[in-house]
């Protein structure tokens, strides 16, 4: 019994760390939002100029998460993450120190290089720590982290700017966020989270061929338009199109990501309780994203044409349907992958998805700039969740992790067949 005992406190204290290392990633990504106001002033910058600084780091950090991913496979995710971190960490400082925007721009560039790591190896440790039936629970606290991480990073950046400056506020949260490195130095992980590339392990190749990949990279990029979308114009929206102060919109704001963040960690945890009994956690995985996608879409519609209170109910709706998916975008894939390919695995999704935090925002703004309004880009934004149903539904084949060994057989033999038939 004490060995088993130990075994569970080592796996909840991993993840707790992998959910710290997230919300971290988060808070420090958009400590840049809270003190932008300052900084233009300051460094004196345009519009133009801060909206490419914003887009440098999700350019850097959507098209790096491949080679990250086989990084964290080839040298040990545990490795990659503490790396990633600091890199990030050092950025977040270093962007106190900034004297003009040419600077300002290569930094964010290299937060958006570090903060790669974090779900590539975060997805890799995770699938090497624990079981199907733990996956949901595991996934939804390292959801409701990062979807926690903002609201945190506004306050605590907030009160930080007001008493000691925004130069100070980046200082302070670059050491807060090395002290993460303290913990993980001494957590003991799994072998397969810590080994590196083998004779065993998938190429990139062979994932590159799995339609149920490029599946949840399609969901992701849905999912993530949706979100996007939202974290950068919900406060717009409530106070020029639906007529709120900016008061009441910061309350209305923190109440709903705070569901957000709520919603990820209760459906993981139902989730897990659903297979434990004996659920499959194909049916389980695969209603829940059709649910969060097709009620989302329902919900930006009526975001767009709705009268105020059914807008702002459907506002709440759509933050809970977003928080919910998010316990299962990643476990899907670190159920197919497996601990062997889920770091490169989840680095190609990451890529894709992450695309539309570059692409959301600039399109939103050109459609409101054209028409005045936030109603066609809600209706943008419902037709590109209809594409995360193709994606977690059409596209993924049935939860199960693959045969990496076979397929890999499969290719040995195919070359020696055609040679074979060519002699003939």
């Amino acid at each position: 019994m004490k060995i088993q005992a130990l075994r569970i406190s080592g796996a909840n204290w991993i993840v707790l760390l992998l959910a710290a290392v997230l919300f971290i990633n988060w808070v420090d990504r958009g400590a840049m939002s809270t003190a932008a106001p300052l900084m233009q002033h300051d460094l004196r910058m345009s519009n133009a100029q801060l909206g490419q600084l914003f887009s440098a780091f999700f350019w850097v950090y959507a098209v790096i998460q491949i080679p990250v991913g086989w990084l964290a496979e080839r040298y040990g995710a545990h490795r990659i993450l503490a790396a990633g971190l600091a890199i990030w960490a050092t950025a977040t400082m270093l962007m106190g120190l900034t004297s003009n925007f040419a600077m300002l721009l290569m930094i964010r560039m290299l937060l958006g290089l570090g903060e790669s790591a974090a779900f590539p190896g975060v997805s890799k440790v995770l699938a090497a720590t624990f079981p199907i039936e733990r996956l949901g629970r595991a996934n939804g606290i390292c959801a409701f982290a990062y979807s926690i991480g903002p609201a945190f990073g506004i306050w605590a950046g907030g009160l930080l700017i007001d008493n000691v400056g925004w130069r100070s506020c980046f200082v302070v949260f670059g050491i807060g966020s090395l002290l993460w490195l303290l913990p993980w130095s001494r957590v003991t992980l799994p072998a397969l989270a810590t080994a590196p590339i083998d004779k065993n392990t998938p190429s990139w190749g062979m994932v590159l061929r799995q339609r149920g990949m490029w599946g949840t990279g399609l969901g992701l990029f849905s999912n993530n338009y949706m979100y996007y979308f939202l974290l950068s114009w919900l406060p717009d929206y409530l106070v020029k199109d639906r007529g709120f102060s900016m008061h009441q919109m910061e309350h209305i704001g923190t109440a709903g990501y705070a569901i957000n963040a709520l919603s990820a960690l209760f459906i993981g945890w139902a989730i897990d309780r659903y297979i434990a009994r004996r659920g499959s956690a194909n049916f389980a995985y695969k209603l829940l994203m059709f649910a969060a996608h097709a009620g989302s879409i329902v919900c930006m519609l009526l975001m767009a044409v709705g009268s105020r209170p059914v807008a702002i109910a459907a506002m709440f709706a759509v933050l809970v349907l977003i928080g919910a998916s998010s316990a299962g975008v990643y476990t899907m894939s670190q159920i197919l992958a497996g601990p062997r390919a889920a770091g490169r695995w989840v680095g190609i999704q990451n890529s894709v998805g992450n695309m539309s935090g570059a692409i959301a925002p600039w399109i939103t703004g050109v459609i409101v700039d054209r028409t005045g309004h936030f109603t066609l880009a809600f209706v943008c934004a419902a037709v590109v969740g209809a594409l995360g149903i193709v994606g977690w539904i059409g596209m993924v084949p049935k939860l199960a992790p693959i045969n990496w060994r076979l397929s890999m057989q499969r290719l040995q033999v195919q070359p020696q067949s055609n040679s074979g038939s060519d002699a003939q």
